[in-house]
């Protein structure tokens, strides 16, 4: 086997010359994104959506990084705020309408625990999924391997490195699951505090979010 197809296989493999030039053409890629004038939204969409190599709504805040770009899938209305990482050396799945803080970091890159065999120039990679309708607070890094469910809010500043189910909110390091979502917290803003009347009439008009 080619270390390609190791690496896609989520085998040990090394990044050999022609993992590099794969790398080479993502990299130039975030040169032209991460320096862009910052409004242009336009512009940087379609930078987003030539990176990743289909999108549906899909925008990212510069600068933003990742090693490859084709192993990123979003799904519709996906954002990534201000300096966010993920390192795609498997697969990154994210569904529709999923929001990611400042300074997020997704890794599915990992190196052998023995010196021995990491000292060898061998690594792999382990896909990550994440659901429908995720939150993901600011300066949380997610571990190679982890599924994160549908309609979950991680919380600011959490390491996960084990699954998440769906409806829940959880935070931590590392993150462990706090509470479930209910219909208590469909008009709940910040706490215990309520969405003001005005723009809870406004969402009430808007079937799609009811």
């Amino acid at each position: 086997m080619t270390n390609k197809e190791r690496r896609d296989a989520q085998m040990a493999y090394i990044s050999d010359e022609s993992i590099m030039e794969e790398q080479k053409i993502c990299r130039k890629k975030l040169q032209k994104l991460n320096f862009m004038d910052r409004s242009d939204f336009d512009g940087i969409a379609e930078v987003v959506k030539e990176l990743f190599g289909k999108s549906d709504r899909a925008f990212v805040n510069p600068p933003f990084y990742c090693d490859y770009g084709t192993n990123i899938q979003v799904g519709k209305n996906f954002f990534a705020n201000y300096n966010c990482m993920i390192i795609d050396v498997a697969r990154v799945r994210i569904g529709d309408n999923c929001q990611m803080a400042p300074n997020v970091a997704i890794y599915t890159a990992g190196h052998p625990i023995h010196p021995v065999s990491r000292n060898s120039m061998y690594e792999y990679g382990k896909e990550v999924t994440i659901g429908d309708n995720v939150w993901i607070g600011g300066n949380t890094v997610i571990c190679p391997g982890v599924h994160i469910g549908d309609n979950v809010v991680i919380g600011a500043g959490s390491v996960v490195t084990k699954d998440i189910p769906d409806w829940t909110v959880a935070a931590g390091n590392p993150c462990r699951v706090l509470r479930q979502i209910t219909e208590d917290d469909r008009r709940k803003l910040f706490k215990e505090e309520e969405i003001d009347e005005e723009a809870w009439e406004d969402i009430l008009g808007r079937m799609e979010f009811c």
